[in-house]
């Protein structure tokens, strides 16, 4: 693609993005039927599900990222692929927070709290302590083969904490509602099985919106990287 052709395509999605995003947001806060089961606080406190859940698919579009460029970078040894397993970290990890605050959020009418040690809350913060240590033990490394080979054997392990994070409600006694795929009975109930047509509509299109976000995100910092490796690569060609 041209260099004149780049910024006009990446404005026209960046307004499509918004738009997007602004739509899935007032289906979320203001069209969705409220939840019949709750009442006061913790009824109009429920539609921060909607954010928290696309945070979340952002965050598993991020980590996902980075296992699979890992992996190429393990067989094909190319540092571009390095450099979008870190793109994906970086992403993932905006959702990842994002999915703790806001759950935080949302637990304080549900719960009387605002953090609990439930197992799935204690996984999920374990999970992003993981791969912030990613970030900071991969910068500890100046030469880039050394870093890219280290940061893709640790982030295949750190990929382990997700199937845990998502299983931890289900393995073990949790006050966290079951999602998808699985039931537990000493668990809150099967939330999404429990949702109307306008409630799955809201569900749906925010984690739509937030995964096609998590997407472009990983896009742009990944082509930041690349630029900022020929900006030093000149800088050195030149000195």
């Amino acid at each position: 693609m041209s260099i004149f052709t780049w910024p006009r395509v990446h404005g026209w999605a960046t307004c499509t993005l918004v738009a997007g995003m602004a739509l899935s947001l007032w289906v979320g806060l203001v069209h969705a039927a409220p939840a019949v089961n709750l009442i006061g606080a913790e009824q109009t406190a429920q539609r921060i599900f909607y954010v928290h859940m696309g945070a979340n698919s952002m965050a598993l579009v991020g980590f996902l990222t980075s296992f699979g460029a890992s992996v190429l970078y393990l067989i094909q040894r190319k540092l571009a692929w390095d450099r979008l397993a870190a793109a994906g970290v970086e992403v993932g990890l905006i959702g990842g927070l994002g999915t703790l605050i806001s759950g935080s959020i949302w637990a304080k009418p549900a719960w009387g709290v605002y953090w609990t040690w439930d197992p799935r809350l204690t996984t999920a913060a374990i999970l992003v302590l993981v791969y912030i240590a990613y970030l900071q033990l991969r910068n500890g490394f100046e030469n880039p083969r050394t870093q890219a080979l280290f940061g893709a054997i640790y982030a295949l392990f750190a990929y382990v904490t997700i199937p845990l994070t998502y299983y931890s409600a289900i393995w073990f006694r949790s006050i966290h509602p079951i999602m998808f795929l699985a039931s537990n009975p000493d668990a809150e109930g099967e939330f999404v099985a429990a949702l109307g047509p306008s409630m799955r509509l809201a569900l749906q299109s925010s984690m739509g919106v937030f995964l096609l976000l998590g997407v472009t995100l990983i896009a742009l910092r990944w082509r930041m990287l690349n630029f900022d490796v020929r900006v030093r690569t000149l800088w050195l060609r030149l000195h």
